[in-house]
């Protein structure tokens, strides 16, 4: 692959993985997670990105910890996952509009079986997350300790690069 190329497809998939991220910050769908990796792609052309990396990637690990700190918690996840699983297969299986639909038939379950390929995948994506969460942070709050400190020390990192741009521009 050329180097013009391969800059082409770094780019589209950043800019798709960082946008799609933020969607899935108010869809369903590891939101944060989508824009780290969106921002890793993107940290190998352009230097802003690079900067959101790893406050990106810690706000990440840090709802992942907040994920698994009570057990309603635990459940809630869990069910939210396994529930959008079965949307997915409903949508897959795509049944009859039922008879209390108030809409035409073609609004019934839009988007066909790749929307809910897409549910089953980020329902996959949601259970490995929540077990990779417990195991690294359940019952473990000298890991979640570590973790802010290093969100405090990205932070000061990020307000340190800030203040000299500032001075110097």
């Amino acid at each position: 692959m050329t180097g013009a190329a391969r800059r082409l497809v770094l780019e589209v998939v950043g800019w798709l993985l960082l946008v799609v991220g933020i969607a899935a910050l108010v869809l369903p769908g590891p939101g944060l997670l989508l824009m780290f990796a969106g921002l890793a792609v993107l940290s190998q052309q352009y230097e802003w990105a690079e900067r959101w990396v790893e406050p990106v990637r810690l706000r990440a690990l840090r709802g992942a910890a907040e994920s698994v700190e009570t057990w309603p918690r635990i459940i809630a996840s869990t069910v939210f996952a396994l529930g959008l699983a079965a949307c997915g297969v409903v949508w897959i299986v795509k049944p009859d509009a039922p008879s209390w639909w108030p809409l035409s038939d073609d609004w019934w379950l839009p988007g066909g079986i790749w929307t809910g390929v897409t549910q089953i995948v980020s329902a996959a994506l949601a259970v490995v997350l929540i077990v990779y969460s417990y195991r690294r942070f359940y019952g473990r709050p000298d890991a979640v300790a570590a973790l802010e400190g290093e969100i405090d020390e990205a932070d000061e990192e990020r307000h340190q690069h800030r203040a000299q741009r500032d001075s110097e521009g």
